[in-house]
C-alpha cells in the first residue's frame, strides 16, 4: 500500500468517526408536499459510477415531485454529461476533483451551495461522510439521511446502494403525506436520446463492419477488481467458441489499455454519452464492477457483472435482463453459459 494510499484511508477512517452521528432525517408535518419546490441532492464523489448509481433515486424524487427542481452537489467533471437530459436538474454544484490544486474553487463551491435555500435536502448515501456534513449545514426544513429507518420488503434489492436512497425517501413520503407508493423500482438511466442510439448503431456497425449481433466486452477495473490478461485470455476463448455467430468487440477504458492486447475490434472515447450509446446497440455487455459496467446499466443493455471482490449485491446491475457472477466459485464454462442464456432470452425478446 502506497504512501498516498494510507494517508487517504486514514484520513477517511477519521472523517467518518467525526460525523457518523451528525446527521439524522428531519422531517416537519406542517409541510406538505406541494411546498417542495427546491431539492438538493449529495453525492460528493468524482467516480463515474457513483454518480450514475443516483440516477435511480433522481427518478423518483422528480416522479413524486414533478414540480420541483432539483440541484446536485457532485465532484468532478463528469455530471453534465450524465444529467444532461434530467429536465428536473436545475443546478450542479461540483466540487474539483482534487480539491488540494483547486482550493478557490472548492472552497466557492462549498459556499455556493450552502447559501441555497432549499426545502428537502437528500444525502444519497448514508455512510458518505462528506455528505452529511454538507447536508448539516445547508439550512432545510426537511432532510433524508440516505438509511430507512426500517428494511425495506419483498425486493431482492434490499441492499443494493443505488436503491437505499429510494427506500429512505419512500419511507420520508410515507411518513411526510401519509402514503406509500408501491410502483417499480427505478433503474439506472442516463437517458440516451433516440438521435444518440442510433448514431451508436451507425457507430457499432462500422466497427464491426456487419449488422451481426454484437457482444461488448470491458476489461478494465480499478484496483483488486481487475481481472488478470491471463484470466481474460481464457475467458475469452470459451467466449469465442461459444459465440461464434456473434461480433465480440472491446469496449477500452479513459488508460486506454487492453487486458487482450487489443486483439478484438475495439471502441475508444472519452465521451461516455457515445460509450453510452454504442454498448446500447450491443444484445449484452460483460464486464467486472467498474463505472463502465454501471453506465451499461444505465443504458439498458443486459448487463452481466463480474464480481470477486466487491460486495455483489450492493453493486449488481438490475435493469431488465441483467445478472452477476460471483467469478470466486464456479468455472469459466459456467459463467459462459449464463452469459449464453442472458443472450438468447435478448434475443428472443428483440425477435418478439
Amino acid at each position: 500500500m502506497s504512501y498516498k494510499t494510507r494517508i487517504n484511508k486514514w484520513r477517511r477512517t477519521l472523517f467518518r468517526s467525526l460525523t457518523k452521528n451528525i446527521l439524522n432525517s428531519q422531517i416537519d408535518r406542517t409541510i406538505k408536499g406541494t411546498d417542495i419546490q427546491r431539492i438538493l441532492i449529495i453525492r460528493p464523489n468524482h467516480r463515474l459510477g457513483n454518480q450514475l448509481l443516483i440516477t435511480p433515486l433522481i427518478q423518483e424524487v422528480s416522479r413524486t415531485f414533478p414540480k420541483a427542481k432539483v440541484d446536485l452537489f457532485v465532484k468532478g467533471g463528469v455530471a453534465p454529461a450524465i444529467f444532461k437530459n434530467y429536465k428536473c436538474i436545475n443546478a450542479i454544484f461540483a466540487l474539483p476533483k482534487k480539491p488540494f490544486k483547486s482550493l478557490w474553487a472548492y472552497t466557492s463551491t462549498w459556499f455556493r451551495m450552502i447559501r441555497g435555500h432549499y426545502d428537502l435536502v437528500i444525502n444519497a448515501v448514508a455512510n458518505s461522510s462528506s455528505g452529511r456534513l454538507a447536508a448539516r449545514f445547508i439550512e432545510a426544513p426537511l432532510k433524508i439521511s440516505g438509511e430507512p429507518d426500517t428494511e425495506p420488503r419483498n425486493t431482492q434489492y434490499t441492499h443494493h446502494i443505488a436503491l437505499r436512497p429510494v427506500f429512505s425517501f419512500r419511507e420520508f413520503v410515507s411518513k411526510l403525506e401519509g402514503r406509500r407508493d408501491e410502483v417499480s423500482l427505478p433503474y439506472l438511466d442516463i437517458k440516451l436520446s433516440s438521435a444518440e442510439v442510433v448514431q451508436g448503431k451507425i457507430t457499432l456497425d462500422t466497427l464491426t463492419g456487419n449488422s451481426d449481433p454484437t457482444i461488448a466486452l470491458y476489461t478494465f477495473a480499478t484496483g483488486a477488481k481487475c481481472y488478470s490478461p491471463e484470466w481474460w485470455n481464457h475467458f475469452h476463448s470459451e467466449m469465442h467458441a461459444v459465440f461464434s455467430g456473434y461480433n465480440l468487440i472491446e469496449i477500452l477504458p479513459v488508460e486506454n489499455v487492453s487486458q487482450l492486447d487489443f486483439r478484438l475490434p475495439s471502441f475508444y472515447s472519452k465521451d461516455i454519452r457515445e460509450i453510452a450509446s454504442v454498448i446500447a446497440n450491443c444484445v449484452v455487455f460483460v464486464g467486472a464492477d467498474s463505472g463502465i459496467m454501471h453506465l451499461a446499466s444505465a443504458s439498458g443493455v443486459p448487463t452481466v457483472g463480474l464480481f470477486a471482490v466487491t460486495d455483489m449485491e450492493s453493486y449488481r446491475p438490475y435493469n431488465p435482463g441483467s445478472t452477476a457472477i460471483d467469478t470466486r466459485t464456479g468455472s469459466v464454462t459456467e459463467w459462459v453459459e449464463i452469459i449464453r442464456s442472458v443472450v438468447s432470452h435478448q434475443i428472443r425478446q428483440v425477435e418478439d
